[in-house]
């Protein structure tokens, strides 16, 4: 017979098990299985509890990442810019939606090509998306003839 090796885990005096279970028993396993669905559903209320649904309101849904920059309202709808830390994004959204109209959406950083989404929409023209890192950006939304435009922002 060999000289028998103790693991990092295990005591002087206790054997390897291994099945995991410490106590060498089926209790072990029981409670096992009894631990992790409350667990589990401990963590599912406090995950609803403290962050909660992410649930926006209704006229504030965007698709556009980060935070709001400016908005401008306009007679049909408003233009909505938002920016990350090295992005620009923007949206021209109608008051009501209804049949399709007239709808376009332009964004240009500083230096770069304009980025424009037009075409006859319900609701919204775009997102746009522009990298607008240490640059500023200018946006123009038009719906139904009716605009409005930014000028240069976010320098």
């Amino acid at each position: 017979m060999g000289r028998r090796v103790t693991t990092a885990t295990e005591r002087p005096g206790e054997s390897a098990d291994t099945t995991g279970d410490r106590s060498g028993s089926r209790a072990g396993a029981v409670r096992r299985g009894l631990v992790r669905p409350v667990v589990l559903s401990v963590v599912a209320a406090l995950g609803l509890v403290l962050g909660g649904p992410a649930v926006a309101p209704a006229g504030a849904v965007s698709v556009c990442a980060g935070r709001p920059a400016k908005t401008v309202p306009f007679g049909t709808g408003e233009l909505r810019v938002y920016k990350s830390r090295s992005y620009a994004c923007a949206l021209a959204v109608a008051k009501k939606s209804g049949p399709r109209r007239a709808m376009s959406v332009t964004i240009q950083a500083r230096g770069g090509q304009p980025v424009t989404d037009s075409g006859r929409y319900t609701k919204q023209a775009g997102p746009v998306t522009v990298h607008a890192l240490n640059r500023c950006v200018r946006a123009t939304g038009k719906i139904s003839g009716k605009s409005g435009s930014t000028g240069w922002i976010l320098c």
